[in-house]
């Protein structure tokens, strides 16, 4: 599946910022928004930026990951972005995914991620792939370290 990323950009938030930016809303994308980002709207304070056609796939080894965002009460897009060094005034986004531990590696990597709720319709699409693909591993019972030889204890 494709989407489309909606960054809004505020002009001086604060003293201490010239610019902030939050990812304000992710669309699925049947290609009706182009292939181009494209700005909004610009009253010259805020700004709404749109990012067509990101690629979202979902891979079976992920599938804990996809369980572990479903799981956490408010399942949501995590959308990894960067901001231009160059022209701080401008930022994309970079990977859209489902996966709470991919974020998490991205987020291990310093790279800026935040997230969207997610809409109904895709959070059920993924409960479907989770039921199929996720099994979750066993859990093995840990014997007291008294019964387990010296040698062997960890």
């Amino acid at each position: 599946m494709c989407v489309a990323v909606r960054i809004d950009r505020l002009r001086q938030p604060s003293r201490w910022e010239e610019w902030r930016f939050s990812i304000a809303e992710v669309v699925a994308d049947d290609g009706g928004f182009g292939s181009a980002p494209r700005l909004l709207r610009d009253d010259g304070r805020c700004a709404q930026w749109l990012f067509p056609g990101l690629p979202v796939t979902l891979h079976r080894d992920e599938a804990e990951g996809y369980y572990l965002n479903l799981s956490s009460g408010g399942p949501v897009w995590f959308v990894m972005w960067r901001i231009d060094h160059a022209d701080p005034s401008r930022a994309w986004p970079e990977i859209v995914t489902l996966s709470y531990n991919e974020a998490g590696r991205l987020l291990d990597a310093q790279e800026r991620v935040d997230n969207c709720p997610l809409d109904e319709r895709v959070r059920a699409a993924l409960q479907d792939f989770v039921d199929v693909h996720y099994r979750p591993e066993p859990k093995r019972r840990k014997r007291p370290a008294s019964f387990v030889a010296p040698q062997e204890r960890r």
